[in-house]
């Protein structure tokens, strides 16, 4: 009778540490998800800045050119051209 309660008392720890350790686990898993949330939010974010960097620069760029500096202008002109042909499509669905 003795050895069956050693082995009972021996399960019984044995399943209490399992329990600690799948509490303790639980608990790292929810703060490493808040984590990988907080930083995809994060890197959403950055990359929308980024965008908005890139153009910014292409902007200033254009100003530069027209501004009369002799860098870009190859780059500025062909910018120009895009958007008039973008123009010049918003017009024919405006007229159509």
């Amino acid at each position: 009778m003795s050895n069956i309660t050693q082995v009972v008392n021996l399960v019984e720890d044995k399943l209490k540490t399992l329990l600690e350790n799948y509490t303790f686990l639980k608990e790292e898993n929810e703060l490493l998800l808040q984590k990988v949330t907080v930083l995809e939010n994060q890197l959403v974010k950055e990359k929308q800045e980024i965008i908005s960097i890139e153009k910014k620069y292409q902007l200033l760029k254009i100003a530069k050119t027209i501004e009369g500096s002799n860098k870009d202008t190859r780059e500025t002109k062909l910018k120009i051209n895009a958007l008039i042909r973008e123009i010049d499509a918003c017009i024919v669905q405006l007229s159509e």
